[in-house]
């Protein structure tokens, strides 16, 4: 039996007051909100870049960035933290405030680390929105020319199985993409090479140059000017066919290993609770900085592609991911105490 009494009316018109009242308040700052994303970017906007300069992910970070100038008129700052492979800046991203100024710039490692890292302080699923392929170029591997004088893939891997060990081969870092990649051309070939892992690919790049370790598999946009003056060889590149930029580096196919498909891709991602009307926005921006001739000139040097999918294609393509190296770690046995 309803309480029709004076003392529940007016409990029942408080309630209705202070509802009202809130969702007059919600109605406010969702109106705040949409004007203030209309003036976006009204100020620099920070995009995390998980990795030291110098690396692969800067390769297309700086052009992007120096391309969302021309577009927007504004600054987009790069801010590169690197360490533990690529996820303590994953990290950092995770906890920005989702309020359209903070951005990050992943790619494969990220895809990878979930299953290599027992504990990651961020969800790449739960605390990031996917927003754009940004670029895909395949791997290459490249070797120091002084340290490894074979000229053929078929003959590295001929004295890889002869002497177990005998070479080295730099990553990234533990988890990361040159790390994986190694470890899946080891299951592949059936040949023993010692991982050293390094705070960046710039780093590993860097001693690989300077003859302090034998191999690399990079992404082929940070090595493709050192191939270019001859300081590092590419052997192959991965996938089932020879890249524009280096049409005389044989493909994986060519060399017996049409299932070394390996590509070092870069995404955008926005933290979660980042307003959606800039998401848009800043999805825009991504499509006119991809039909500048400045990036297009870029990206082809490098032997890339610029992202053609659709935000729920892109975020469809990170699960598939996931799951592609999910299978990869679980053969290779790869374990990170970290």
């Amino acid at each position: 039996m309803q309480d029709f009494s004076t003392k529940n009316l007016g409990l029942q018109r408080r309630t209705l007051l202070q509802s009202a009242g809130a969702l007059a308040a919600a109605s406010a700052a969702g109106w705040a909100g949409l004007a203030h994303a209309a003036d976006w970017p009204a100020r620099p906007v920070n995009l995390i870049v998980p990795f030291p300069a110098g690396g692969g992910t800067d390769t297309f970070a700086r052009p992007f960035s120096a391309q969302f100038a021309k577009t927007s008129g504004k600054t987009l700052v790069i801010d590169n933290r690197g360490g533990a492979g690529g996820t303590l800046g994953a990290s950092i991203a995770a906890k920005a405030a989702p309020d359209g100024y903070n951005f990050f710039m992943g790619g494969t490692h990220h895809v990878i680390a979930p299953s290599v890292y027992p504990k990651l302080e961020y969800d790449l699923e739960r605390d990031f929105i996917p927003l754009a392929l940004l670029a895909s170029v395949p791997q290459v591997v490249v070797v120091n020319p002084k340290k490894v004088q074979h000229t053929t893939l078929q003959a590295l891997v001929n004295d890889l199985r002869a002497n177990p060990g005998k070479y080295n081969y730099a990553s990234a870092g533990p988890g990361s993409s040159h790390h994986l990649a190694g470890e899946l051309f080891k299951l592949q070939t059936k040949t023993q090479i010692t991982h050293i892992p390094y705070k960046g690919a710039g780093p590993a790049l860097q001693d690989l140059i300077a003859g302090n370790v034998d191999m690399l598999f990079d992404g082929l946009g940070s090595s493709a000017q050192h191939i270019k003056g001859g300081r590092i060889k590419a052997l192959m590149v991965a996938g089932a066919q020879r890249n524009p930029a280096f049409p005389d580096v044989p493909c994986a196919a060519e060399c017996g290993l049409p299932d070394f498909t390996v590509t070092t891709w870069y995404g955008l991602w926005a933290p979660k609770g980042t307003p959606a009307v800039v998401q848009q926005q800043m999805l825009e921006e991504v499509r006119k900085i991809g039909a500048a001739d400045d990036i297009k000139s870029a990206w082809a040097k490098n032997g890339a592609d610029y992202g053609q999918l659709s935000q729920t294609q892109f975020a469809s393509m990170v699960q598939s991911e996931v799951q592609r190296w999910a299978h990869v770690v679980k053969a290779a046995g790869v374990k990170i105490d970290s």
